[in-house]
């Protein structure tokens, strides 16, 4: 019971950690599955099924339903979508990418119009399409871009993309959440002080209520009741 008792307050505080983390998630609540890496949370679109859909990049862009369509930004990024693909999709997929073709600057951009920094194409990703018909795939077995046209193309992976809060302090909590978190923080301390009392009565049994037995005080006896006891006591000598 020792253990148990020194165990109490680290499991308090691990069930309310789990279950403000639960509350307070970064990713869009929405009723999909994201997950979340690093700054980012990721929605892909369907899992494994026995004939993998196909879908053009206007189509792939209205499955994330306001989100942006996948953009990567480093080698990280990158190796994240390959390596969670396999957990969504059977065999090759390949991956449309949030990007297009700026006229303007005469180079491929992202969906929020930021610049195209990290790239990973393909050694002969050059076909022969219109500059401004430009799009790019993901290949999900090697991990390396290609360029394919956004009207004719159709592909069978989509993912979105959206960026995780940065502060969680402007968040307005739920009162019905808020008060589901103190219900299970005063469940826990209950159920903590249950068991620290057993453990103390186990251990000390009657300890504890013999430390609270009555005890007279000492009786200080009256002068003539003191000289009447010396007196048998010298009459009761031989």
């Amino acid at each position: 019971m020792g253990s148990l008792t020194e165990k109490v307050p680290f499991v308090v505080l691990v069930s309310f950690i789990q279950l403000r983390l639960t509350l307070t998630g970064d990713c869009p609540a929405d009723g999909r599955t994201w997950v979340p890496f690093q700054d980012k949370c990721y929605h892909f679109v369907h899992g494994a099924e026995d004939q993998i859909k196909s879908y053009t990049y206007a189509r792939a862009k209205s499955l994330c339903q306001g989100f942006e369509l996948l953009s990567i930004q480093s080698v990280q990024e990158n190796d994240f979508a390959i390596k969670y693909s396999p957990e969504v999709w059977k065999g090759t997929v390949n991956v449309w990418l949030g990007m297009y073709f700026d006229t303007d600057n005469d180079t491929m951009r992202w969906s929020d119009d930021s610049p195209v920094k990290f790239t990973n194409w393909e050694d002969d990703s050059s076909p022969d399409i219109a500059l401004m018909d430009t799009c790019g795939v993901l290949h999900s077995n090697t991990g390396k871009w290609q360029k394919v046209s956004c009207l004719d193309e159709v592909e069978n992976g989509v993912v979105c993309e959206a960026k995780q809060e940065a502060e969680k302090a402007k968040r307005t909590p739920s009162p019905v959440l808020s008060i589901l978190v103190i219900l299970s923080v005063i469940t826990v301390v209950g159920v903590s002080a249950g068991i620290w009392f057993l453990y103390q009565k186990q251990n000390l049994g009657s300890n504890i209520f013999t430390a609270f037995e009555y005890h007279p005080p000492f009786r200080v006896l009256e002068p003539d009741q003191s000289c009447l006891v010396d007196a048998e006591e010298a009459d009761s000598v031989p």
